[in-house]
């Protein structure tokens, strides 16, 4: 006598189980060009590593003699999986079973993911396609009652969805209409990527319709909106790109703020001089460059990440490895507003030093910054209060941070450029120049008397400019040890480098509270 029959009856339910919505909701699914959830976890995952958990949960139906007559799985498939070699947690939802609507899931099921990333220390990656929420009007009717959000018993899932964000690294995915809870999900990560034929928004167009707005879904969160608003950090043409910016995002980090970001052997000579930095930056104060190929010379070849590319441009922001040592890397973009913090590049700062703080990645600052941007817009924005905000991100970090000032540095934002307070590493280019305010247009308003009563107004501009140009120099700056060093752009690799080896042990889980403070 054996266990066999059980085995069998559990076997035929985990097949019930991976039939998912059935043959007819499975292959519309593939028609939308678009993956099933299972089939996702397998791209994801390294190949049969994927520990299932509560496979069989979901809703039966029995007959007369007490034997299953059908069945119908929850819409939430989790369980543990190695990426890249590395152990995590993946739970996503299974658009399949009633388009991925909590009327047809467990509500357990992603609670226990998120708890077991929290408990074993593990990153969690998302996949969510559907809302996930308290269900849809129809659950009314289903339930008898209307759901209460945040009623007795019902928050467990927001307290940890938002907590593990202060314990390990989360990435969600946006792999299909995406609303309410499920757009919380989804924004509630350190890294979040939609595919282009994606949307995400709070309530869906039905609902906006009633408002009067008449909109499509991708009019209303398709991938333009809400990476440009922030909402999302990047979107990519297919979900095989998705997984694949997933393992890279999570490749730079520990896989809990109770460890430290793994190092890679270095492949790239630390000391390697290019001689195009030499030129890199333009004479011409007003004259925009690219910052980007800078970036990809100084750091470890091929190894920069960027994120949130459209959303507050004129800072850049990714993960990079400095002779093979993870670093965060924030760069200014002439480009976009000359590099001066608006408020979203504000709040990107705020985000992004905030992650590099809680992950402990050391602080690499390539820095060109002619101050806050000014006019209305920026007024209407509250740019200030944004910066004011910023700073606090900033002088409140306690990772190893190091800046090099490749141009423009000038007033309250330009003081932003290291956490106050504490030693951190600065470097000056020969291109940088700095104050309170930038001269140009700074001249005619402290000058006033002089200007107006010179016969040629423009050339009294152009003179008092060039001689307080020459007092401007930054060799005048290190004479008075206001800037401890100028450097050869080409040796820049080197230090930059050189940061990363010493700051390795210092960005111990722990260590900084040690830090001296004045």
């Amino acid at each position: 006598m054996t266990w066999q029959p059980e085995l069998d009856e559990l076997r035929r339910r985990e097949a019930l189980a991976r039939a998912m919505g059935g043959p007819d909701k499975v292959k519309r699914q593939h028609d939308g060009g678009r993956l099933t959830v299972r089939e996702r976890v397998e791209a994801l995952a390294d190949r049969g590593s994927f520990h299932e958990v509560g496979a069989i949960a979901g809703r039966a139906d029995y007959d007369a003699q007490g034997e299953l007559a059908s069945f119908t799985p929850s819409n939430c498939v989790m369980g543990r999986a190695l990426v890249d070699g590395r152990p995590v947690v993946v739970v996503g939802d299974d658009f399949t079973v009633r388009g991925g609507s909590a009327d047809a899931t467990i509500r357990d099921k992603p609670i226990m993911a998120e708890r077991m990333a929290a408990e074993l220390r593990l990153p969690i990656i998302r996949m969510i396609e559907g809302s996930g929420g308290g269900g849809s009007v129809k659950t009314i009717e289903t339930t008898g009652r209307a759901n209460l959000p945040g009623g007795v018993g019902g928050t467990q899932l927001y307290y940890q969805t938002t907590a593990n964000m202060g314990l390990v690294p989360v990435v969600t995915l946006g792999l299909g209409s995406v609303a309410g809870l499920g757009a919380a999900r989804l924004a509630a990560a350190h890294y979040s990527v939609m595919t282009k034929t994606s949307a995400m928004f709070v309530a869906g167009p039905p609902v906006v319709a009633r408002l009067g707005e008449k909109l499509d879904k991708r009019d209303l969160g398709g991938w333009e909106i809400q990476c440009r608003a922030g909402g999302v950090d990047d979107a990519v043409e297919t979900e095989a790109e998705a997984f694949d910016r997933a393992r890279r995002f999570l490749s730079y980090l520990p896989s809990s703020v109770f460890d430290l970001p793994p190092a890679v052997r270095p492949r790239d000579d630390a000391a390697r001089r290019d001689e195009k930095l030499l030129s890199a930056i333009p004479r011409d104060p007003r004259q925009a460059y690219k910052m980007r190929p800078i970036i990809e010379t100084l750091v470890d070849k091929g190894s920069f990440f960027e994120m949130g590319a459209w959303f507050g441009r004129p800072v850049i922001t990714g993960f990079a490895r400095l002779d093979g040592r993870a670093v965060a890397v924030l760069a200014s973009d002439p480009v976009f507003q000359g590099g001066s913090w608006t408020a979203d590049a504000c709040q990107k700062i705020i985000r992004f030093v905030d992650l590099a703080e809680t992950f402990h990645l050391p602080v690499v600052y390539l820095m060109d910054c002619p101050g806050f941007a000014v006019g209305l817009e920026a007024e209407k924005t509250a740019t200030i209060r944004w910066g004011v905000r910023a700073m606090a991100a900033v002088n409140q970090a306690r990772v190893p941070w190091c800046t090099v000032i490749l141009r423009n540095a000038f007033g309250v934002a330009g003081v932003v450029h290291q956490p106050a307070g504490r030693y951190s590493m600065r470097y000056a280019w020969p291109s940088a120049r700095w104050g309170s305010l930038p001269l140009e247009g700074g001249v005619e308003a402290a000058y006033a008397a002089e200007v107006t009563a010179a016969e040629d107004r423009d050339a009294k501009v152009a003179e008092i400019e060039t001689r307080l140009q020459k007092l401007r120099s930054p060799f005048r700056t290190a004479e008075a040890f206001w800037v401890e060093e100028i450097i050869d752009p080409r040796d820049s690799r080197r230090l930059l480098c050189e940061f990363a080896r010493l700051a390795d042990p210092l960005r111990a889980p722990g260590l900084a509270a040690f830090t001296m403070r004045p």
